[in-house]
């Protein structure tokens, strides 16, 4: 792209971006009339700022001094976006956030050699973190289980602590926001211990390292309970971003469809959270770009790159079994380049070998419940459920329930997956549908060959990658009609579209073709206006969130 167009791209885009804040102050204004909040200006004035010097400071090492690497440029885009979500969409607002937010604080009491969890199992916590999962204070223990102090009973068994306790920015509004402000990062004072009544995720406790050093480190500086959430998160950031720039960098070709896979709103909303979801993310993407660097640069395989595999598989493999699939991104790799089939069957032991020891440590319980169980039941619809051998025994039916999903709801998991319901699966603060076209055309523009550039994936090993992706998509349901959705249901619920995050970027790799080629187009401009799209949607999540008046 010529730098006349360069600069003018760079400029229209300030430009738009400047009329929709200004555009988005009258909602912000609206708030403020309603509320009397007027810090809510002054909160909105560096949310745009520092998504001007964002625009200003990409744009510039994009279209100025373009001799920064595409990792390079992701890892400046993931850390200056993955604040604004981080702290636009503030901590537990993500999807199934506070049970993972809990399985860190578990985490963390361990690393620091404190006792984790009481008689119960239940997780132990400062008195002083007891509010974030319990607002209103509404919460007792009275040592025969948890109760909210009206009376009602409540804890893992029951759903009344759900209905009772408010969870801080599980419902996000703009009291939530005037509740970080009041209680600020700093410690209260308080000491002693509380039980939390949120149950930790049963799954391997290495996929909240990252969220745990965060924590451990805000309790060895005396934070509160809000440094504590936002430390957390701001590790897991870290470690995407790093994880990102790894796999980027590792990569033999596809780097900028992986850096636009990496960049989507709804990466960039569980990047900046507690969500395991980071992990799978993280490390399937690294494990694939492992796979393609010995398919096709890598003159030979050596150990190390099959103890990579092999760890990678071992780690990522018990959050959700289902990606275990990926494993066979592995015979995308010439047997010749392991010296032989003796060599070949070695390394294929090693990578399963892991992923297997993995499953029977920490998932071996969690298999038998769902397998030897002889009746389903949902607790969340309290309705019947599927049990494994009803639907081992009607494939027709399982067939069915997946064509439905597809069929009925495929649109949403496509626009999910990119980023349509942001916060808690909230569909008032989302990414607009015509930023999701835009996000889908930038997508497909980066996978696209573009002038001079050679097609280095043949036909077979496209087959091979979408029939694991099909797999894996078939897995995913098939668990979610095991463990989510009664019998009353037509379509199988829980599967949302984040889920296929790990598998999008192999996916995009599959469509290079010789029939459709990318001209007078670069991809660095086209990372630039996913920026801007970034940056618009936070700019608006703020003040839709701003008149959510609580």
């Amino acid at each position: 792209m010529p730098d006349r167009k360069r600069l003018a791209l760079w400029t229209g885009c300030g430009i738009v971006l400047l009329i929709l804040a200004s555009w988005h102050f009258l909602d912000v204004r609206a708030g403020v009339l309603e509320t009397g909040d007027r810090w809510l200006y002054g909160w909105y004035a560096a949310v745009c700022v520092w998504a001007g010097l964002t625009a200003s400071g990409l744009g510039y090492v994009i279209f100025v001094r373009d001799k920064w690497k595409m990792e390079q440029i992701f890892a400046a885009a993931s850390l200056s976006l993955g604040i604004l979500f981080l702290f636009i969409l503030p901590p537990l607002s993500a999807p199934d956030e506070v049970s993972h937010y809990i399985s860190a604080y578990q985490l963390s009491s361990h690393m620091m050699g404190r006792t984790a969890n009481a008689a119960d199992g239940h997780v132990l916590t400062r008195v002083q973190d007891a509010f974030i999962e319990d607002l209103y204070d509404v919460m007792e223990d009275d040592g025969s289980g948890y109760r909210d102090k009206a009376g009602s009973e409540g804890g893992e068994d029951s759903g009344a602590a759900a209905h009772q306790a408010v969870v801080l920015g599980q419902e996000l509004t703009e009291g939530t926001y005037r509740t970080i402000r009041e209680r600020g990062l700093g410690s209260t004072g308080e000491e002693g211990t509380a039980v939390s009544y949120q149950p930790p995720v049963r799954t391997t406790p290495l996929a909240y390292v990252p969220q745990a050093l965060g924590i451990t480190q805000a309790r060895v500086m005396g934070l509160g309970g809000l440094g504590l959430l936002y430390l957390g998160r701001l590790f897991n950031l870290m470690f995407f971003t790093a994880m990102g720039y790894l796999t980027i960098r590792k990569m033999p070709f596809g780097k900028e469809v992986a850096a636009g896979v990496f960049l989507l709103p709804m990466t960039l909303h569980l990047a900046s959270s507690f969500s395991y979801d980071v992990m799978i993310i993280s490390l399937s993407s690294y494990f694939a770009a492992v796979c393609l660097h010995l398919a096709y640069k890598a003159e030979k395989v050596h150990i190390w790159d099959v103890i990579q595999l092999a760890l990678v598989m071992g780690v990522m493999g018990p959050c959700k079994m289902v990606y275990g699939v990926i494993a066979g991104f592995c015979l995308l790799i010439p047997v010749r380049k392991f010296g032989g089939w003796g060599k070949w069957a070695a390394s294929a032991a090693a990578v399963l070998g892991a992923f297997g020891a993995a499953m029977v440590l920490v998932n071996r319980q969690t298999v038998a419940m769902y397998t030897e169980a002889s009746e389903g039941y949902i607790s969340w619809a309290e309705e019947t459920g599927y049990t494994f051998a009803q639907l081992l025994h009607s494939p027709l039916l399982v067939l069915k329930m997946c064509y439905n999903t597809l069929m009925w709801q495929g649109e949403k998991l496509y626009s999910g997956m990119l980023g349509e319901s942001l916060g808690n699966m909230d569909a008032v603060l989302n990414t607009p549908y015509v930023v999701i076209l835009g996000l889908t055309a930038i997508l497909l523009m980066l996978a696209f060959r573009k002038p001079g550039e050679s097609i280095v994936m043949k036909m077979g090993s496209r087959i091979w990658i979408w029939f694991l992706c099909f797999l894996c998509l078939g897995a995913l349901m098939f668990s979610m009609l095991l463990a989510w959705t009664p019998v009353t249901s037509n379509v199988i619920n829980g599967v949302q579209g984040r889920y296929l995050l790990p598998l999008l970027p192999m996916f995009l790799l599959t469509l290079k073709n010789d029939k459709v080629v990318r001209t007078d187009c670069g991809d660095r401009p086209l990372l630039y206006l996913m920026i801007v799209m970034d940056l618009y949607v936070v700019i608006r999540i703020f003040s839709i969130v701003c008149l959510r008046v609580s």
